[in-house]
């Protein structure tokens, strides 16, 4: 039977149900013929206003996840990405391949994550001191500086915004993100990364990282441009930042 959609690649992708950004994120910047077709992490209780909240949060996710891996692989993707970060990211290096390990296992299918996608964009940048935006509490945040220094990143500067419930995130303004870029930038660092993938900062990264002369890596990007070249797709193409621009 001829496939009518994905006829490139039709990915799965895993989000939190309280997740509206890395889906509008992926379909917008995908090339033709790479489609999403998504698995929801249920999360009953959004909280995140405190670090016990936080890891509460992450509890939920964590039952939640045999059940969305098993729903979307019943649309026979090729390939899986996992579209939340601050899971990927705990443990450091050591717990991102164990959680990989897990996914493939669950899904029969190759996988990027978010931590993932940040060690590659890191590496082919040819950039390791970095600073950092995340919309954790200091629990989360604490977890992105030891996997970035595990892959061998030193985080320079970081700025949590401390989003208080996993619908926040999504309401962050330009304006603000903005603010935090110029915060952190410096000419001690080297690139700017944005983690989380319910913030939506692809469109302004693609316009900061021009007008800093340096890279403004933010994690959906990354995380659709580890996807695709993964699979094997090569496209570039502007309006996304500079890794699906030129690597």
């Amino acid at each position: 039977m001829a496939r009518h959609e994905g006829i490139r690649a039709r990915m799965g992708l895993i989000v939190p149900s309280t997740n509206v950004v890395a889906e509008t994120d992926m379909w917008r910047a995908a090339p033709a013929g790479v489609t999403f077709h998504t698995g929801r992490l249920y999360v009953e209780d959004p909280d995140l206003s405190s670090n016990e909240r936080f890891l509460a949060f992450l509890d939920q996710i964590r039952a939640a996840m045999v059940t969305a891996v098993r729903d979307v692989v019943t649309c026979k993707p090729d390939f899986m990405v996992m579209g939340m970060s601050s899971e990927t990211f705990w443990g450091g290096a050591e717990g991102n391949e164990a959680f990989t390990r897990n996914l493939e296992e669950q899904s029969g299918l190759k996988v990027t994550t978010g931590a993932t996608a940040c060690k590659q964009a890191l590496d082919v940048l040819g950039v390791s001191k970095i600073a950092v935006i995340t919309p954790y509490q200091p629990v989360g945040d604490e977890q992105v500086y030891r996997y970035f220094a595990d892959i061998g990143a030193t985080v320079v500067r970081l700025k949590g915004l401390r989003c208080p419930n996993a619908t926040a995130p999504a309401a962050v303004s330009e304006a603000e993100l903005q603010a935090a870029i110029d915060e952190l930038d410096g000419p001690d660092v080297e690139a700017i990364v944005q983690v989380g993938t319910n913030l939506s900062m692809v469109g302004l990264a693609d316009r900061a990282e021009k007008a800093l002369g340096k890279p403004v890596v933010a994690i959906n990007a990354a995380i659709l441009w580890s996807a695709l070249r993964a699979y094997g797709i090569d496209d570039r193409y502007d309006g996304q930042g500079v890794l699906l621009r030129e690597h």
